[in-house]
């Protein structure tokens, strides 16, 4: 039965991994193994949490490494940020302003 768990964890991990595995497709599993008598019930139900939080515990260091990776594009590309935009809008504003005091009244 151990080594049943791992053979499943392994696929898991070494496939499309756990983050993109849904919650629906592990439980169908685990209910096959209850059926089929490798697992209780009990052990069903620690064995799906075991296998979610792995799950989400993926997709939060696939979330960050795109973030990353983004991040690293984004300065690569030497794009101006929204600070820089701001900026600019904000000393746009100050020259229009200025103009239109200087400018002659009709």
């Amino acid at each position: 039965m151990k080594e049943l768990k791992d053979l499943l964890k392994k696929s898991l991990a070494l496939g499309l991994g756990f983050a993109v595995v849904s919650k629906e497709q592990i439980s169908k599993v685990i209910d096959e193994l209850v059926d089929k008598g490798e697992l209780s019930a009990n052990e069903s139900k620690e064995f799906m949490n075991e296998l979610v939080q792995k799950g989400e515990e993926q997709q939060s260091e696939i979330n960050a490494k795109l973030k990353a990776q983004v991040q690293r594009i984004l300065k690569e590309l030497d794009l101006p940020t929204k600070e820089d935009l701001e900026r600019l809008e904000n000393r746009i504003a100050q020259l229009e302003s200025h103009l239109a005091e200087k400018a002659p009244k009709e």
